[in-house]
């Protein structure tokens, strides 16, 4: 028994989060703190002209990181204040700041930075962020929770 549970447990390890549940399940694991509960970094690029990133589907329930990267060609912001109310935000650092907010609307860079926002997906539905008062497809992403 112990020999199994070692190699479940490396097997988690290794093979990360969606080849992981059917183990973690297997094993009885939940929770937050499980690691076959945390999806995939999200990675978003604000840059004037350029695609912000590929569209994301997410399990409700699962914890996530979202890193927003701005390369300061141009004052930008990330709005989406659907998804962001569909979500339990735990926290956005900024500059190694810990900002725990209820609820935000959107991020605006003025220059070069970095946020990362931690999370957990609750309501199933699909949602779009996007660089406001912009209209082409690259300027958005869908996120859908299932």
């Amino acid at each position: 028994m112990r020999k199994r549970l070692i190699a479940i447990a490396a097997s988690v390890l290794l093979a990360g989060p969606a080849s992981a549940a059917p183990l973690c399940d297997e094993l009885g694991f939940a929770g937050l703190l499980a690691k076959c509960n945390r999806g995939e970094v999200i990675e978003i690029t604000l840059a004037s002209g350029k695609p912000l990133g590929e569209d994301v589907a997410l399990q409700s329930g699962a914890y996530y990181v979202m890193k927003i990267t701005a390369d300061g060609s141009a004052e930008l912001a990330l709005s989406g204040p659907e998804f962001f109310r569909a979500i339990w935000m735990n926290e956005i650092v900024i500059n190694k700041i810990e900002v725990r907010p209820m609820a935000i609307d959107s991020l605006e860079f003025d220059d070069a930075g970095e946020a990362t926002l931690s999370f957990i997906a609750i309501k199933p539905g699909r949602y779009e962020v996007a660089i406001p008062n912009t209209t082409g497809d690259s300027q958005k992403i869908a996120i859908s929770i299932q």
